[in-house]
């Protein structure tokens, strides 16, 4: 997913555990879990900023971009993706 979550990051940088982040936010260890792995679909903006004031810092601290790998395809000058290597 090209949206990387370091929640884990300001946690180390305030010294904080994980139950310690959920009882703060108000949201359940296993959903906070989901979202620091990575693994969350979407976040609410309530908890996004929760999150922000519990750990003081910025939604840009906690989400960032990061672009797919495109290693495996170029895209040709009509604008579909070819796969490297097939001579299309």
């Amino acid at each position: 997913m090209p949206i990387a979550v370091d929640i884990d990051v300001m946690l180390a940088k305030r010294k904080m555990s994980v139950g310690e982040l959920a009882d703060r936010v108000g949201i359940t260890p296993a959903n906070l879990a989901v979202l620091k792995n990575g693994r969350a679909k979407a976040v609410r903006f309530a908890t996004l900023a929760a999150l922000c004031e519990v750990l003081e810092c910025q939604p840009g601290d906690l989400l960032r971009w990061e672009a797919e790998n495109t290693a495996d395809a170029d895209v040709s000058d009509n604008g579909r993706e070819t796969p490297v290597g097939t001579g299309a």
